[in-house]
């Protein structure tokens, strides 16, 4: 089994879709390397057919919990205050929310298929903005699995712990990033990847190096070519 989807499993999943929104999530979360959320959150505004341009906001929220008594940092599992001992079972907590933004290019045909189907206004209005695909996250899950079946992609591999794994939207995202990096893992090539895909921490990004690439394999037969060479 592989442990992630390549371009043609993604084109054969693609072409299972009945409909014009389904077809465009699939081809968005691949290539633009997205979040479902991200996806699912994008509108009318955020897309710059001049320019060639979808905005990407992504929303993360942050929670802290505190003693109601010291005001001491807490983690979930503290029962009792480490510093004061009070029991914790009425914690203060306090959640901040970070608002981000990334640009990201989007190739012509995709831009092609997006103009079509916005022209059918297919779009519904939320919050006083229209949103490019009117479904919840549970939807998006099942429009991408039920399209992997039908287009009969069997599981995949999770390449850490090598369990088996469904065929989900992050899937897709996966895809893009080992598909780029297997492109160009240079220094640059990684830079560019980490600032698409949204990454904060440039080891997040590094991983797909480490699934993309055979330098482990290379790296191993080097050490004894030196020897290899002697020996004939």
């Amino acid at each position: 089994m592989k442990t992630y989807l390549d371009p043609q499993d993604v084109e054969l999943t693609e072409k299972q879709a009945t409909s014009p929104r389904d077809r465009l999530l699939i081809r968005l979360l691949f290539r633009l390397g997205c979040r479902v959320s991200e996806a699912l959150a994008i509108t009318i505004n955020d897309v710059d057919f001049e320019v060639g341009t979808i905005r990407i906001l992504h929303l993360k929220t942050r929670s802290w919990l505190s003693c109601p008594h010291c005001k001491a940092s807490l983690a979930r599992r503290h029962r009792f205050c480490p510093e004061c001992g009070v029991e914790t079972r009425e914690s203060n907590q306090r959640e901040s929310t970070k608002r981000k933004q990334r640009i990201l290019p989007v190739d012509k045909d995709t831009l092609r298929l997006l103009r079509e189907y916005l022209s059918q206004n297919l779009t519904v209005t939320s919050d006083g903005s229209r949103v490019v695909f009117p479904i919840n996250r549970h939807r998006a899950w099942q429009i991408v699995r039920n399209c992997a079946f039908k287009a009969g992609i069997p599981g995949l591999i999770n390449p850490e712990t090598g369990r088996p794994r469904g065929i989900s939207p992050h899937r897709l995202r996966d895809a893009f990033s080992v598909y780029a990096m297997k492109l160009d893992d240079s220094g640059d090539g990684m830079r560019l990847l980490q600032e698409h895909l949204g990454h904060s921490s440039f080891n997040t990004t590094a991983k797909y190096r480490k699934i993309a690439g055979n330098e482990h394999r290379l790296w191993y037969s080097q050490l004894w070519q030196d020897i290899q060479s002697h020996e004939r």
